[in-house]
């Protein structure tokens, strides 16, 4: 990556542009606010109109239909020529076409493991099944959409009159969703759903002690997420004598599973223990040169103390999907990376929808001009190391290292799905910013760019924006994040979003029907 400025311009500041690879043809703008027509780099160049942060300039001349260059990699052609300094964006790309799957190498670049790293610890709750939690939650899910309006007063309750009496338990949360009746229960891609809310009662914050609240009438029986049945961690509301009971109900089973988690103390563990989910939103075209390659740096430090990793996002990933195959550790991990790609492909036009629907108007605002772009800018998250496993929508992780977590690029959807697979907490970059947050596992905000860090000081947890001014290195912000990530795992530190308590409603991802 190269930065490249010239003397300054008319409000005093110097002018700076990055180029990624010796080959692309683009640059971004860094410079706030953009830079005006004019404008003369130290190489020479002068931009022939104004263009805004963080949009790409024209480094050379481009004909009709010749490539744009950017990462090294073609991301689209040009729709009609532009001059020498002139302003790259959406209007004047065209989408390539994706790499084909068919033709994908298959473990061909498998990375040779770094130097690891050892005596990195965090303090952690050992569960009973042997996991280790960073949080110490009551999790009470649902088996049906039907009964968050009553749990919702009961949690209220139970927050304001039991959690007082037991000091050692952090929260407790509902965990509502959208699903358990009116849907077609037994339709193949109900199993999505279906084991996502099994699997998030499972997350290793909420300590093994799983409570369900069912109506008593729904396709999906409560039994089916409780193991081993009822006992004192299930109950039904139509069982009930009123709502005054239902409440009361609640919070007497509420009370018994606090009781068993205040008794729980953090220990010493070590970091091989973590499982960290990786996330992008509200991208923009810094996202690629400052905050995700800085993440990518923090995923190759936790890969290294042994810990689990997992970036996921399917459309972000499909067009950049050939620089990800090679690294597969082996073939079948490469054909497991085919086989989610194809699905969604095949979802997407089953829905009559195809990838050019991402990305989103804000990301274009940010510079990035289509999917292809962005996907380039996003795998970068996911660091150096080789991918050990493929897991697919809602699946618990398996394996430690770094992993590909199968889920769609919504915000919301794909921090449901990480918290399924079994995420401690998320670190989340963002250029156009987003107060998204999980009430189950805490989010780390990384910025892409200084202006948005000052704009939301008590919002953003590492500003990544300096390694676009020159004031930072991808390495040194990457430590930073890794150091955050040990900190926040221990309780030691809290993430904005914890402090301001910011949640966003869990979102399953359901392609079954609904009846």
């Amino acid at each position: 990556m190269s930065l490249s400025t010239s003397a300054e311009f008319g409000t005093g500041e110097t002018p700076l542009y990055i180029k990624v690879h010796p080959q692309d043809n683009v640059a971004i703008i860094v410079n706030e606010g953009g830079l005006p027509e004019g404008t003369v780099f130290g190489c020479g160049l002068e931009l022939k109109e104004h263009v805004p942060q963080g949009h790409k300039v024209a480094l050379a001349e481009l004909k009709e239909h010749e490539v744009i260059i950017r990462y090294g990699e073609i991301i689209g052609y040009a729709a009609r020529s532009i001059v020498r300094g002139g302003w790259i964006n959406e209007t004047n790309v065209i989408l390539p076409t994706p790499p084909k799957l068919e033709e994908l190498p298959l473990a061909t670049r498998v990375p040779e493991p770094l130097p690891p790293l050892q005596g990195y610890t965090f303090e952690g709750f050992r569960n009973k099944d042997g996991s280790v939690g960073i949080k110490n939650i009551l999790g009470i899910t649902t088996s049906v959409q039907c009964v968050a309006g009553v749990l919702n007063i009961a949690v209220k309750r139970i927050k304001n009159e039991l959690l007082p009496k037991y000091p050692h338990v952090d929260d407790v949360v509902a965990l509502n969703h959208n699903y358990g009746c009116g849907v077609a229960i037994n339709a193949p891609e109900a199993v999505i759903p279906i084991r996502t809310i099994q699997n998030l009662a499972l997350n290793p914050n909420l300590g093994g002690e799983v409570m369900v609240v069912g109506l008593g009438c729904e396709k999906l029986l409560p039994e089916r997420l409780v193991p081993g049945g009822k006992g004192d961690s299930m109950l039904l509301l139509q069982e009930q004598q009123g709502f005054q009971q239902m409440v009361e109900s609640i919070m007497t089973m509420a009370e018994g599973h606090l009781a068993v988690l205040d008794q729980r103390r953090r220990e010493t563990c070590p970091v091989s223990e973590l499982v960290v989910g990786l996330q992008c939103g509200g991208s923009d075209a810094f996202s690629g040169v400052t905050a995700n390659p800085a993440v990518g740096y923090a995923a190759d430090l936790l890969v290294r103390a042994g810990a689990t990793v997992m970036f996921s996002e399917v459309t972000e990933v499909r067009d950049a999907i050939h620089l990800l195959t090679p690294r597969a550790a082996t073939e079948e991990v490469g054909r497991d990376l085919i086989r989610e790609m194809k699905w969604y492909d095949d979802y997407l036009a089953h829905g009559e929808a195809d990838r050019s629907a991402n990305p989103s108007p804000g990301n274009k605002k940010g510079g990035l001009s289509n999917v292809v772009e962005k996907s380039l800018g996003s795998i970068a998250k996911s660091g150096s190391s080789a991918i050990v496993e493929v897991l697919s929508p809602g699946q618990r992780a398996t394996r430690k290292g770094l992993i590909f977590a199968a889920t769609p690029a919504s915000d919301f959807v794909c921090g449901t799905l990480q918290a399924a697979s079994g995420m401690h907490l998320q670190v989340f970059t963002s250029g156009r910013g987003t107060t998204y947050g999980l009430a189950m596992a805490p989010v780390i905000k990384v910025s892409t760019r200084n202006a948005l860090t000052e704009q939301w000081k008590d919002l953003i947890d590492i500003n990544a924006g300096t390694i676009a001014t020159g004031e930072a290195t991808i390495e040194e912000v990457g430590r930073d994040i890794f150091s955050l990530i040990l900190q926040v795992a221990s309780g030691s530190k809290k993430t904005w979003a914890e402090q301001w308590q910011i949640h966003n409603d869990l979102c399953l991802f359901n392609p079954a029907p609904v009846t």
